[in-house]
């Protein structure tokens, strides 16, 4: 059994979408970070970065004692690993599907984010900070776009690369982002969209999805930690 620490973002998904393409038997435990509870004591033995989502697992491979593991990338990492699923067994396709995971990692999910808080969540609109994160944006999505020529997925076949880019591409129309200026990204999220599998991680979503609304109180929990959040207020 795996809990997963889990709320609706991005990062939230790329998990629930590996669980289910496996069929892991697993247990959410919603952490509503709208509300602060990325900050209980419960959860920061799991993930000292305060951030969603994590994992705990109860059978990890060889036996002994259970593994907590944060950061999506490491999960999903740890998973492909232990299940034997979705990253090549050779060398080079294995490779192939790390350089783009990290790519993710690295760059889609930083970029987006920053891309989503100033287009949408700023309390105040910053157009230089708005033109700098749309622009590089759309430089991501043209190396997406590229790289899909000539191939159904980002490293051929579906892998946790794909996983982890999929959440943070199919919310384009939040990014000012044009998806028909990308086809094969396009094409790409269509065939991802339509998996058993992402439909029931997002189905899953919906199971404690709140809503977009970002109160105050959610502001204060996501957009106002400084140092003193790690010290301990």
């Amino acid at each position: 059994m795996i809990d997963l620490y889990y709320w609706t973002t991005p990062n939230g998904h790329k998990i629930t979408m590996f669980l289910e393409e496996t069929g892991t038997n697993y247990k959410i435990i919603p952490v509503n970070i709208g509300k602060g509870e990325q900050f209980a004591a419960e959860f920061l033995a799991v993930s000292p970065n305060n951030r969603i989502p994590g994992i705990v697992d109860h059978a990890p491979a060889g036996g002994g004692a259970p593994i907590a593991i944060f950061e999506s990338g490491a999960i999903l990492l740890y998973l492909a690993e232990k299940t034997g699923r979705f990253r090549p067994p050779d060398l080079h396709g294995r490779m192939q599907v790390i350089q783009w995971l990290f790519w993710q990692m690295s760059g889609v999910g930083p970029t987006l984010g920053q891309n989503h808080h100033f287009v949408q969540y700023a309390p105040e609109k910053v157009p230089y900070a708005i033109e700098r994160f749309v622009k590089e944006s759309a430089r991501l999505y043209a190396v997406l776009d590229k790289q899909l020529r000539g191939r159904e997925f980002i490293a051929g076949e579906y892998s946790i690369a794909d996983m982890a880019c999929y959440p943070w591409i199919s919310n384009h129309d939040r990014q000012q982002i044009d998806i028909e200026e990308f086809p094969e990204v396009k094409r790409w999220l269509a065939a991802i969209r339509e998996r058993p599998a992402t439909k029931r991680a997002y189905a899953r979503g919906k199971e404690f999805s709140t809503g977009p609304v970002v109160t105050e109180e959610a502001r204060r929990f996501l957009f106002g930690q400084d140092a003193s959040t790690v010290r301990g207020r």
